[in-house]
């Protein structure tokens, strides 16, 4: 097993998870959870599952204004959970984003997704000042929509060949929430 990151503190804690951003240093960390998680993340999804892969993809969420990267991490362990990517972020009069996420296998199932992503919505919504979050989602990922359904969010349209994923374009059901549609 890899030695678990420590190299950043947790923007959000809830009583089972916490949120924190990507850090180079969780390369190893997050590549073996992801090569563990492929059954799991197909054919929906496909983290890097290498050093060089991580590499890039995380400078993208860590360098570029446009995009927000968090781990979903374990509070006892800091291990990590899952991830949830909030790209295309719109300020001005739009002040949105779009928000990509996957757990890892040893994660599924135990609810520590919803609430990382709680943590999440509330974090985009208060320190990082935005009012509109989307989710695009394939019709048949379940589970996907199950967590934003429980997380609040609601069903605005559908979207035939919206993104380009595992060598074709792919329908998508659009979802989203607003900071109007929080609970107090």
């Amino acid at each position: 097993m890899p030695e678990i990151s420590t190299a950043k503190p947790f923007l959000a804690a809830g009583p089972r998870v916490a949120i924190r951003h990507y850090a180079y240093e969780d390369s190893e960390e997050f590549t073996e959870q992801a090569r563990r998680s492929t059954g799991h993340h197909r054919p929906w999804l496909f983290p890097p599952t290498t050093a060089d892969a991580y590499a890039e993809y995380a400078a993208k969420l860590i360098e570029d204004p446009t995009k927000a990267g968090f781990l979903v991490c374990e509070r006892e362990s800091g291990a990590i959970a899952g991830f949830i990517n909030i790209n295309n972020i719109v300020a001005g009069g739009f002040r949105c984003g779009a928000i990509g996420y996957g757990a890892f296998a040893h994660a599924v199932g135990r609810g520590l997704m919803g609430e990382g992503l709680g943590l999440l919505v509330r974090h985009a919504f208060g320190a990082m000042g935005l009012h509109r979050l989307e989710a695009n989602i394939q019709p048949l990922n379940a589970a996907s929509i199950a967590l934003v359904r429980r997380a609040g969010f609601r069903l605005e349209g559908f979207s035939p060949d919206f993104l380009f994923i595992d060598g074709a374009w792919r329908d998508h059901e659009r979802w989203a929430i607003t900071s109007e549609m929080l609970d107090p």
